[in-house]
């Protein structure tokens, strides 16, 4: 069952769609029949849109395209081929390796961010989602504000309370909107050189950014994603086996539609001793750890400790030794072991001209060392707001893990919130979440977080190589970035120079940026955007 709002088209434009998108009325659909280009170009001016993949491409893209020859294609009848080859090393071989050759692009649109979380999880997958800083939440789809209605929710004595409640959280954030705008504006007045677009962007960037954590889990997102047959099956397995009604119910729609485009690659999802035993297996011992977790920290027992913002948990003592041996090691012909015992009677010095040659002259941040940075590991244990969280979880590549999203942490008020005199109204903003919360929890514990607004604080623990942890802190230290995740971004650098004392591995990431916030973050993102646009 889903809440979905569907789009109505016209019949000139249904005709065109029919051709591209394996259909044309539900939240999951794949593309097709598009270059490669076109469908990448579509997902990455989707993340900045309002509007649904299908309606971007009606309005922005298909008007550059000749689809006079696709005429006769009907995407939504789904493929009826055989697929005998795959079917005989795939599916009666095992051989899950094919799996990998074969791609899909497919949009899942209106899914909650607690969804989006389960939806990103993959490493091997890309994915591109709405973004709240460019993403009005005031607007509606259908008369009814941009939250996830649960049927079991709704059909509960709970459901009204629920959705007025949510209703109230939106209401507060449109009414807030244009007060920080004008906040903003006073502040930062327009620069002679800036255009109004430019400075209008920016503006409304900033008042996104202060006001996001006011918006609830339950908010709906649009997300685009791309990944093997093998990776969509690993996907769809977890998500048939989590908790999260909605996950489940998402997971039958990605199935259906994934299947009219690489069916066998996929025949094993349901498959009662295959998939349906893989999926099983997750659901035990996700209850299994629940249940063992219970007994040892009774959740009405045992209080938090209070923690900073991020804590180093982890670290390798002779991570730098580590470092400078794996620097060495392909440029000689001895085993490491022997390398490792040179380094370690290098002075400091020495191992540091090592790591500099090794890093040379980064001048530009896109420029990463080589592997031997996956050598030395770091673990964070981070308590941000899930703002915050939802930002840094995209960094896949590390080992994210995080707990569930409650109240019980406490929240994030932005300072701009403050010195634009609306304490009281944010506050009570969240306390209305809290509560609803709170008598959500007891009956339905899985869709209680979509009350929880992205404000309130998540625990959540990231380990990395030093290579992934230079492309996170880098790249979410930048001024431009939202001051919620710049901060977690800006003390892991300074855990890693000082409590873990590995000064070297600090030095190689040259573009950390520690400055204060800046006024308009986005501002000089958006002229150089300006100035992309105005070459010819």
């Amino acid at each position: 069952m889903t809440t979905y709002v569907a789009e109505d088209f016209s019949p000139e434009e249904a005709d065109v769609l029919r051709r591209y998108f394996t259909n044309l009325d539900g939240p999951v659909f794949a593309l097709v029949n598009l270059p490669e280009v076109v469908k990448g170009a579509l997902f990455a001016r989707y993340s900045r849109s309002a509007k649904s993949l299908r309606r971007l491409f009606l309005d922005e893209f298909v008007g550059e395209l000749d689809v006079s020859g696709d005429i006769s294609i009907d995407a939504t009848v789904g493929l009826r081929r055989a697929e005998e080859l795959y079917d005989r090393v795939f599916f009666e071989y095992g051989d899950d390796s094919v799996a990998q050759l074969g791609g899909v692009h497919l949009a899942c649109e209106q899914a909650s961010n607690l969804l989006t979380k389960v939806l990103e999880w993959g490493r091997l997958m890309s994915y591109l989602e709405q973004s709240t800083r460019y993403i009005s939440y005031d607007s509606r789809i259908g008369g009814r504000y941009r939250f996830h209605r649960d049927p079991d929710v709704l059909a509960s004595p709970l459901g009204t309370r629920y959705v007025g409640d949510m209703d109230r959280l939106f209401d507060t954030y449109a009414g807030l909107l244009p007060r920080l705008q004008d906040f903003f504006r006073d502040r930062s007045p327009k620069e002679a050189g800036d255009s109004d677009f430019v400075y209008r962007q920016a503006v409304r960037a900033k008042a996104f950014d202060a006001l996001r954590g006011i918006l609830p889990a339950a908010s709906l997102s649009n997300v685009g994603i791309y990944g093997t047959g093998q990776a969509y099956e690993h996907l769809l397995l977890r998500m048939r086996a989590h908790p999260l009604p909605e996950a489940r119910s998402y997971a039958d729609l990605m199935l259906f539609e994934l299947r009219k485009v690489i069916p066998s690659f996929l025949k094993r999802v349901d498959l009662d001793d295959r998939g349906g035993a893989w999926s099983a297996y997750l659901a035990s011992t996700r209850s299994a750890m629940d249940d063992v977790a219970a007994r040892l920290f009774p959740p009405a027992g045992v209080a938090a400790e209070t923690a900073p913002v991020v804590t180093l948990a982890g670290y390798d003592p002779d991570a730098e030794v580590h470092l400078v041996t794996a620097m060495l090691y392909p440029h000689t012909h001895l085993p490491e072991g022997q390398i490792e015992r040179r380094v370690r009677a290098m002075g400091a010095d020495e191992r540091l001209a090592v790591v500099r040659a090794y890093v040379g002259d980064r001048t530009n941040r896109r420029h990463k060392p080589g592997r031997a940075l996956e050598r030395v590991d770091y673990r964070f244990d981070v308590l941000a707001d899930y703002g915050a969280f939802r930002d840094l979880q995209r960094h896949r590549m590390l080992t994210v893990e995080w707990q569930p999203l409650s109240p019980r942490h406490g929240f994030t008020r932005p300072h701009a919130v403050d010195l634009a005199g609306e304490t009281a109204t944010f506050d009570a903003a969240m306390e209305r979440s809290a509560a609803l919360h709170d008598v959500l929890v007891d009956r339905y514990p899985a869709q209680a977080p979509y009350a929880v607004c992205l404000a309130y604080k998540v625990r959540f623990v990231m380990q990395c190589n030093a290579r992934e942890a230079m492309h996170l802190i880098e790249l979410r230290s930048g001024p431009q970035g939202h001051p919620a995740y710049r901060t977690v971004a800006q003390e892991m650098h300074r855990l890693i120079a000082t409590e873990a004392g590995h000064p070297a591995v600090a030095e190689m990431m040259r573009y950390v940026d520690h400055t204060p916030e800046p006024s308009l973050e986005r501002l000089a993102g958006e002229r150089r955007a300006e100035a992309r646009r105005q070459t010819p």
